[in-house]
C-alpha cells in the first residue's frame, strides 16, 4: 500500500526540481530520498522519472500520480486540521423511518445545522428492513428503525418513544380484539416494516388474518385509504396529528404492549464525528422500558451493541 510519507517525498522532488534540494527540504539524506523513490516506483512497477540533462522530469505516470498525490495529502491535511481545531464537518448519510423523517426529525436536524453548518446530511426513507439492508451495504452510516428489528452486532441508542394507534374509517364499531379484524383489508407499507408486523403478530395471536393487504409507500396514502373506507391500518399517534386526514378517520386503541414503540440509531463500526454530534442532540426517551420481552433501559447517551430480535421480515 502506498504511504502518505512516500507520496510527500515524491511530490517534495517534483516541486524541488531534483533528489539533493528535495532532501534539504526535508532534512533528509540524498541516498534516503532516492531509495524512497525506488520503491515507490518498484511498488507501482513504473519510472516516475526521467533524466533529463542534469535534473529529473516527470514521466506521464509520474503525472498521473501527482495528481492523485495532492489530492491525497490534501485530504490527509484536512484531517488533520479538522482533528486539531476540533471543527465537525463532512457528509452524514442517514436513513430513517418516513415516520421519523416527517414527525420527528425535522426539530433535531434543523437543531443540527445551526450547531454543525459545515456537516451536509444526505435523508434516505424506507422500512426498517430496507433501512438496515442499505446499512448492510454502506449506503448510509446510520439509520432510524424502529422496534422489532434485527441488528446483530451494531450499536444502537434510543432515539423516539411512538404511540402506535389502529386506525379505521369513520363511524364503525370499537376495534379491540384482534379476531374483529379478520378478514379485513390491511392498508400497510411493503414486507419489512415492524408495525406491519406487529398488526400481523396481533392478527395472528386472535387467530384471524386479513383478506388481503393493500401495500402503499407514504403515511398520507395509507391514511387517506383508510378514510376512504378500504381499510385499517397502524400508524404512529404522532404522524397522524399532522396528516391532512388525520381527523377524517377512527383512532382505536391498541394492548399496551403493542401500543408504545421505541424507535432506534443504529449503526457498524466506529460513529463518525458527525455521528456523534447528532446522537449528543437527541431526545432522551425514559430510562427504563420494557417492549415486546426487550429491556431497553441503558442510558441514552452510551451507545450499546444490539443483539439479534428473531423473525424480522
Amino acid at each position: 500500500m502506498i504511504d502518505l510519507e512516500g507520496l510527500d517525498i515524491f511530490r517534495c522532488v517534483v516541486r524541488e526540481g531534483g533528489v539533493t534540494r528535495a532532501a534539504d527540504r526535508l532534512h533528509r539524506v540524498p541516498s534516503n530520498v532516492t531509495t524512497r523513490i525506488k520503491q515507490l516506483e518498484e511498488r507501482l512497477g513504473v519510472s516516475l522519472f526521467r533524466r533529463q540533462g542534469r535534473g529529473l522530469v516527470l514521466t506521464d505516470a509520474g503525472r498521473t500520480l501527482l495528481g492523485h498525490a495532492e489530492r491525497l495529502l490534501q485530504m490527509a491535511d484536512m484531517a488533520e486540521q479538522e482533528l486539531r481545531s476540533g471543527v465537525v464537518r463532512g457528509l452524514l448519510r442517514l436513513g430513517s423511518l418516513e415516520s421519523a423523517a416527517g414527525a420527528r426529525l425535522p426539530p433535531v436536524l434543523s437543531a443540527f445545522h445551526a450547531r454543525y453548518p459545515n456537516v451536509s446530511i444526505e435523508l434516505q426513507t424506507g422500512t426498517t428492513g430496507a433501512l438496515l439492508r442499505r446499512l448492510e451495504r454502506f449506503e448510509v452510516e446510520a439509520a432510524f428503525v424502529s422496534e422489532p428489528f434485527e441488528a446483530g452486532g451494531l450499536s444502537s441508542v434510543p432515539a423516539f418513544d411512538e404511540e402506535l394507534v389502529l386506525i379505521s374509517a369513520r363511524g364503525r364499531p370499537p376495534l379491540r380484539q384482534p379476531s374483529e379484524l379478520g378478514g379485513q383489508t390491511l392498508v400497510a407499507f411493503p414486507h419489512g416494516c415492524s408495525y406491519r408486523r406487529r398488526l400481523m403478530e396481533w392478527l395472528a395471536e386472535g387467530g384471524a388474518s386479513p383478506e388481503r393487504i393493500m401495500d402503499l409507500g407514504s403515511y398520507h396514502a395509507i391514511v387517506a385509504c383508510v378514510a376512504a373506507g378500504s381499510g385499517v391500518a397502524i400508524v404512529p399517534a404522532e404522524v397522524l396529528d399532522q396528516a391532512v386526514l388525520g381527523g377524517s378517520v377512527d383512532r382505536h386503541p391498541l394492548p399496551p404492549r403493542l401500543r408504545r414503540n421505541r424507535t432506534h440509531l443504529v449503526w457498524s463500526g466506529e460513529a463518525s464525528a458527525p455521528l456523534r454530534a447528532l446522537v449528543e442532540l437527541l431526545p432522551k426517551p425514559p430510562a427504563t422500558r420494557r417492549t415486546g420481552g426487550e429491556n431497553n433501559g441503558h442510558p441514552p447517551s452510551k451507545p450499546r451493541r444490539v443483539g439479534s430480535c428473531p423473525g424480522h421480515a
